[in-house]
């Protein structure tokens, strides 16, 4: 079988296997009638318009990430390939090339708010978004202009429109979808226990997932190939000042604190089933990252990833309420007619005699 052909069969088994799990997973969401609900859903999604867009939405974020490293990682060291392409060739190369990274943020993020808009509802799914795109693209807007609290770093080209010149648009996006699902993850513990801290520990927890993914994709991002952005502040960590990860904690754990607070008592609760979309979402990001590093020989922040970031989120996953089996199904019939009537209770009168009553006994003998 040669190389087209294996790749062709890897591609179509790999978009088989999404369809499958996305179209068997039975959850309930519903867009239009969220908004009108203050977000809480009300149809059955499998099989509707907006559970097809998410799956959609994700499958292309996961395509873009493997084509995103074929190019990286096989086609841009052998410039020979390139040059072999026919013209149509060298012109898809290259448009892919300058989007590639804006078209799998754009999906990752969208694939997020409609699951989030699933799990959660609409309305708490804009109280994670609002703050995750504000704050974020605040601290980037600081680090690139002041060094604070990342350091002193600037964005190259192929990321998108940049605002104000400094950070492309689709960084914030970025910020979004790999902390909701962070967060989400992280809030397994939450959902166990009901101590007072437990809400500062989550808001931790999920923050350094969300930093762990930073502590691989950063030195390949910046060492790779073709980099993404550079740092002008050398640092001990592959050229990484160390501020750059207590940058990411402060950032990460300020917007989930935010989104927390504003939820309030009307806090989501997850079962294992609901969390395989936000696990599969941190998953293929993090691979991506993992395979960036050890593509461009950068082995040990990958380990230390592994041990902080996609050991805790598996743990997390395996460790949340598995959903009941009785779930999905309809309740048993209501008879009201027949479960308001109380048992014959036997009953003293005032005459001192028992009587036979239908009445509630806590209204006997009353004036």
């Amino acid at each position: 079988m040669g190389c087209k052909e294996t790749e062709r069969l890897c591609l179509t088994t790999l978009w088989e296997f999404l369809m499958r799990w996305f179209s068997s997973s039975g959850v309930l969401v519903s867009l239009p009638l969220q908004l009108l609900s203050g977000g809480q859903s009300a149809l059955p999604l499998s099989g509707s318009i907006w559970r097809q867009l998410e799956t959609l939405a994700l499958g292309l974020h996961i395509l873009s990430l493997f084509f995103g490293l074929a190019g990286l990682l096989w086609v841009v060291p052998h410039p020979e390939w390139v040059a072999s392409l026919p013209p149509i060739g060298l012109q898809a190369f290259s448009l892919s090339m300058g989007n590639g990274g804006v078209a799998y943020m754009v999906f990752g993020a969208l694939a997020a708010a409609l699951m989030g808009s699933r799990l959660l509802g609409v309305r708490r799914l804009l109280m994670f978004l609002l703050p995750a795109v504000a704050i974020s693209l605040g601290s980037e807007l600081l680090g690139t202009s002041t060094g604070i609290p990342f350091g002193n770093y600037g964005y190259l080209s192929g990321l998108g429109y940049k605002i104000a010149g400094l950070v492309p648009f689709t960084i914030p996006l970025s910020w979004f979808y790999v902390g909701l699902s962070s967060y989400l993850l992280a809030r397994v513990a939450l959902q166990a226990q009901r101590h007072w801290l437990i809400h500062f520990e989550a808001i931790m927890l999920g923050a350094l997932l969300l930093t762990a993914w930073d502590f691989v994709l950063d030195p390949a991002m910046t060492r790779g190939s073709i980099p993404f952005w550079t740092w002008f502040q050398p640092g001990p960590f592959f050229g990484m000042p160390l501020q750059n990860f207590g940058g990411w904690m402060l950032t990460g754990a300020a917007f989930m604190t935010v989104a927390n607070l504003l939820w309030g008592e009307d806090q989501p609760i997850l079962d294992r089933r609901q969390l395989v979309g936000p696990l599969v979402l941190y998953v293929a990001n993090f691979a991506f990252a993992l395979l960036m590093s050890l593509g461009s020989g950068i082995v040990a922040p990958a380990g230390l990833g592994l041990l902080l970031g996609l050991g805790p989120a598996l743990g997390l996953w395996w460790s949340a309420e598995t959903p009941s089996p009785y779930r999905d199904q309809p309740a048993p019939p209501s008879y009201p007619e027949q479960d308001s009537i109380p048992p014959l209770q036997a009953v003293e009168g005032e005459a001192g005699r028992d009587w036979d009553t239908l009445e509630d006994p806590g209204w006997v003998g009353a004036k």
